[in-house]
């Protein structure tokens, strides 16, 4: 199972005595590696991204107001992460029970998948973008930091992310790969009963013009778009951030520095060895493969991917937890629980502090007001 699925699953060994076809690769590396990924680590991903993401969404659902774009941004991000390990359970199971949902639950799984990915990604630059714009530039970019703006543009993500993942709603089919080998590939004389049948969610074309096309589009446009230009803004904005921070006299800039080099450090380790392994797999993507390398491939791909679904865990913290008025409102989550069943809480008044996450209503450590707003610890 892959973040975006697989599209060089080399399923036939070509390395037989005779030089030819001999049947499909067992890959039984990969498939360890998946038996104990899916129902044991996923699980664990699946749970705390339930948990951490969730709390965030009621957190701005019941105490905070989304009221700048920064809160905009992260309330989706929080979404998109939480509809993202939501499907991941329903993923693993039909993997390892032959996608017996049906076709509509493959098209279905796969595409939300894509479009929770690409939008989560995207949102994660658009709240670097923000940050640099509020602490870098505060004063030229104050009018266009509005709520209507941040919606809007969160909106356009949204609408991106699902025109990338149109690719993986339209082609990726639920079939019988064993079927689609003997009839395909062996001789039609061969008895068609012969191999057990082995279905997979995966892409399936009509003609080798349209699979050549849409196998290096879709690989090409995932790290082009879904990981490259996401890179590239964070590493630049929060670059500048840092410089801005370290300008500033304050006791708590180096805090503030912390924070920031966490969030790229940790957005660099989730992402980048799956990157490298989905570039390689593509790169080689029609080229003949052993089963051997075939397996070794996929198998890198799964653990890499595993690492990356890990950042949906830890986005919570990195960009919501840490904020001192994000912990504030999350205490008063613990304390109404407490008190709920024992008497009713008091009518809450209207809240003075904003909902910037890392914003400080006093003076902010880049030594801006409110609006120009900066990270807080």
């Amino acid at each position: 199972m892959d973040a975006f699925p697989p599209l060089n699953d080399s399923y036939y060994d070509y390395g037989g005595s005779g030089g030819g076809v001999v049947g499909p690769c067992a890959q039984q590396g990969a498939q360890r590696v998946e038996l104990a990924l899916g129902p044991y680590v996923h699980s664990v991903i699946c749970i705390l991204g339930l948990l951490g993401n969730g709390l965030v969404v009621v957190t701005y659902a019941c105490y905070k107001r989304t009221r700048s774009m920064t809160d905009v941004y992260l309330l989706n991000v929080a979404v998109a992460d939480l509809l993202f390990v939501a499907a991941l359970p329903l993923v693993v199971y039909n993997e390892l029970s032959s996608w017996s949902m049906g076709a509509a639950a493959c098209k279905l799984l796969r595409g939300s998948y894509s479009v929770n990915l690409y939008s989560g990604v995207l949102l994660l630059a658009c709240v670097g973008a923000d940050r640099y714009a509020a602490i870098v530039r505060p004063h030229r970019s104050f009018r266009l930091r509005s709520l209507p703006s941040g919606r809007l543009i969160c909106g356009a993500v949204w609408g991106s992310a699902l025109l990338l993942s149109f690719p993986t709603f339209y082609f990726y089919d639920r079939y019988d790969l064993s079927r689609s080998f003997e009839e395909e590939v062996l001789l039609p004389e061969v008895n068609a009963t012969s191999w057990p049948p082995q279905f997979v969610c995966e892409f399936r074309f009509s003609d080798s013009a349209t699979a050549w096309n849409t196998k290096m589009a879709v690989p090409a446009t995932q790290l082009a778009v879904g990981f490259f230009l996401p890179l590239v803004v964070i590493v630049f904005c929060y670059a500048a951030v840092i410089a801005t921070l370290l300008r500033v006299r304050s006791d708590r800039r180096h805090k503030a520095v912390r924070v920031v080099l966490a969030v790229v450090v940790v957005f660099v380790a989730c992402h980048l060895p799956y990157n490298l392994a989905l570039l390689y797999d593509t790169v080689t993507m029609f080229e003949t493969q052993s089963c051997d390398a075939a397996d070794a491939v996929r198998a890198a791909k799964l653990l890499t991917q595993t690492v990356a679904y890990l950042h949906c865990c830890l986005n919570p913290v990195l960009y919501a937890f840490v904020g001192v008025k994000f912990r504030n409102h999350f205490k008063r989550i613990v304390q109404d629980l407490c008190c709920l069943g024992r008497r009713r809480p008091p009518p809450r008044r209207p809240s003075r502090l904003t909902s910037e996450i890392y914003v400080s209503t006093r003076r902010s450590v880049d030594g801006s007001s409110e609006n120009g707003s900066s990270f807080t610890v």
